[in-house]
């Protein structure tokens, strides 16, 4: 079987639009091209190393300027300050902001499935459920008491959406994923296998045992989020628990109980937040981050991968380690723990009876 390398937009798995005139793929992303370059025919994205001239590609990072040299595509992104590194016959289309540019542009090629209203002889909904007609609810979908599903909606195979979840205008449910006690904006997207909903961490220590606590909040999202797949959200306890409008949650993430997250943050893989912890907005967590409960981490904070937090977080702050703090203090600590490693392994070894040099302290 062949397996061709680097193909950008394989059709058997992505939706293919065009040909576009150079023209209509400038206007994408927001840029102009000379006027006797505009009518030229684009039929792809690909990347610099493979694309031919039929193609757009990219560069953001110079590190990849060798690429560009010898690229054969029809024309590249690229910044303007880089666009004379552009080879003979290829167009430059000089954007501010190459990969947002690019994003637009593959977008125009290969634009997302539209939905297909209609329920799925297969899927399971209940009579009291409020289904737009505009939705698509896929093979094996249930849809419990009381749930309303939005304008255009589209429900993936398998998923769940439990009694009384409300979902907005333009959601996107992937293929396995469940939601129980949750309200979503519009333009919400939930990637495969996310658990939305469940109860959160709660219970009370006695001498017999744990008793479970009741979790009587709700799952809060906000408008234009991403939900990355396998990611939990609890529900609160009391409080709700809220996902602010416009922010990025990456796979495998965890949010504990009562958590509230502000517009626009990024968590990427693996961060784990305990609960009642609150991130103000434009707040970015690195991958493996974990913070424990009833913290405040300030509006731009950033949390570096691996970083464990235990404190609350000022504003515009940059924090790594465990525990976490400042960057700079961290990078200050690494240089001197090597400068102590470099000074011992240049140190002579005392001789017998010599009197052992304390470690500084």
């Amino acid at each position: 079987m062949d397996h061709p390398s680097e193909i950008a937009g394989d059709p058997r798995f992505f939706l293919q639009a065009g040909p576009h005139t150079l023209n209509a793929v400038a206007a994408a992303a927001g840029a102009a091209v000379p006027a006797d370059e505009g009518a030229r025919m684009l039929r792809g994205v690909a990347p610099l190393q493979t694309a031919r001239a039929e193609h757009v590609s990219f560069l953001d990072n110079p590190k990849y300027r060798p690429a560009l040299a010898a690229t054969r595509a029809g024309a590249v992104l690229i910044r303007p300050d880089l666009a004379d590194a552009v080879p003979a016959g290829v167009v430059a289309i000089a954007a501010a902001e190459p990969y947002a540019a690019w994003a637009k542009v593959a977008a125009l090629f290969h634009p997302e499935p539209p939905v297909t209203p209609g329920v799925h002889p297969g899927a399971a909904v209940d009579p009291s459920a409020d289904i737009d007609p505009t939705a698509e609810i896929s093979a094996f979908a249930v849809i419990g008491p009381g749930a309303v599903v939005g304008p255009r909606c589209r429900i993936g195979a398998g998923a769940v959406i439990g009694a009384g979840v409300i979902l907005g205008a333009d959601c996107r449910i992937g293929v396995h994923a469940s939601l129980s006690h949750a309200l979503l904006g519009d333009r919400v997207t939930i990637y495969p296998g996310a658990r939305i909903g469940q109860e959160g961490f709660g219970f009370a220590v006695t001498d017999t045992g744990f008793v479970s606590v009741p979790q009587l909040g709700r799952v809060v999202i906000e408008h234009d989020v991403e939900v990355g797949a396998n990611t939990a959200i609890d529900r609160g306890s009391l409080r709700d628990t809220v996902i602010g409008a416009g922010s990025r949650l990456d796979n495998l993430v965890q949010i504990g109980h009562n958590v509230r997250i502000g517009r626009l943050c990024v968590l990427v893989a693996q961060v784990g937040i305990s609960g009642s912890t609150v991130l103000e907005d434009h707040v970015m967590i690195g991958g493996q981050g974990g913070l424990t409960g009833h913290l405040r981490i300030g509006r731009g904070a950033r949390i570096a991968a691996q970083s464990g937090v235990m404190a609350d977080v000022p504003a515009g702050a940059e924090v790594a380690g465990a525990p976490a703090q400042p960057v700079r203090a961290v990078f200050r600590q690494i240089a001197m723990l090597r400068r102590m490693a470099s000074e011992g392994r240049r140190r002579p070894a005392p001789t017998s009876g010599e009197p052992q040099p304390r470690d500084p302290e």
